[in-house]
């Protein structure tokens, strides 16, 4: 059977999610797909149990945790299909959210991706994520993130995809070279967004394709250690890799005033020390991040980007 569709779900000691995640691929109405696992060396018998309870599913077996990024950029290279569909193994997906992402990119081909509408698990009656947008003080805001999803019933752009449940056209990654094996985990999804941006390409939020996140599946919760190290690293890369230097420059009070912004949310919760020592990493670790090339054909796209920074700054203060 083709397969026009590729699931790619990285996997890390999430076994307690995997029979609901697995469970509900196999009950999509859309059937003209294949499941890619990729395990980061889970010791939690996760790969037991996908053997077992699994087997018509491909599995990839890492010997050490190499990232989000990299676990599906593996994934997306073993795929032939015209489309990925990126999954947490923290999602449940209804039984038309498949069929309906693809309605969604099928409508034009400058679609690169499209997020689903996630809503939390635990907690029906609020948002997670309704597609993420980016902001000239280099803070990204899921949208959504709380209130009631009824709110979110329209079709829109949105800046980037929430890679935990989003749909991608493989032909448009193979372009962009995939995600940025760098960042490990936390902001990939945004840089490969902004470097689709930069192409002319978009991304759209879709209502009906509904799913339930439920979050922070694989790093225990939402502000730890690891995870804030991480964000605020990866928050100095993904500006500095894909705003050329006039940019930067137009930018930098901004982005310098958001980091101290974030400092003061931290400290005031006991963890300054941790976000201060994610932006020295990432200061210090500039030097292997690889710029987006500028190309002059692209100065509508940037002039573009940076009024939807200042917009999207603005919808964040007052709205």
């Amino acid at each position: 059977m083709d397969t026009k569709l590729s699931v790619v779900i990285p996997t890390f000691n999430g076994k307690q999610f995997l029979k609901t995640c697995l469970n509900s691929i196999k009950k999509q109405s859309y059937s003209f797909y294949e499941v890619i696992i990729i395990d980061n060396a889970s010791s939690d018998e996760s790969v037991r149990y996908i053997h077992e309870n699994y087997p018509e599913f491909t599995l990839i077996q890492n010997k050490e945790n190499l990232g989000f990024a990299a676990a599906v950029n593996q994934g997306i290279k073993r795929s032939s299909s015209e489309y990925i569909f990126l999954l947490n193994n923290d999602v449940e997906l209804e039984v038309d959210s498949i069929s309906n992402l693809l309605k969604c990119i099928e409508k034009d081909e400058r679609i690169f991706a499209v997020s689903s509408k996630m809503i939390r698990y635990n907690d029906r009656r609020k948002m997670d994520d309704a597609g993420d947008e980016y902001t000239i003080f280099g803070w990204t805001k899921k949208v959504g993130d709380g209130r009631s999803p009824e709110i979110y019933s329209q079709e829109r752009e949105t800046f980037s995809a929430c890679a935990g449940a989003a749909l991608y056209r493989k032909s448009i990654l193979d372009e962009l070279g995939c995600f940025d094996e760098n960042f490990f985990a936390y902001m990939e999804d945004v840089d490969i967004g902004y470097r689709a941006r930069i192409r002319g390409y978009k991304c759209v939020y879709c209502p009906d394709a509904v799913v339930y996140h439920f979050g922070s599946g694989t790093s225990g919760s939402k502000y730890n250690e690891f995870k804030i190290r991480l964000a605020a690293r990866n928050n100095v890369y993904v500006p500095y890799k894909n705003m050329p230097w006039p940019q930067l420059v137009l930018n930098g009070i901004f982005l310098l005033a958001g980091y101290f912004i974030k400092y003061i949310f931290f400290f005031k919760k006991g963890q300054g020390s941790i976000y201060l020592n994610g932006l020295k990493e990432g200061f210090n670790s500039l030097g292997k991040i690889e710029k987006t090339k500028y190309e002059n054909k692209n100065i509508i796209n940037y002039l573009k980007i940076e009024w939807l920074l200042i917009k999207n700054t603005v919808k964040f203060i007052f709205f």
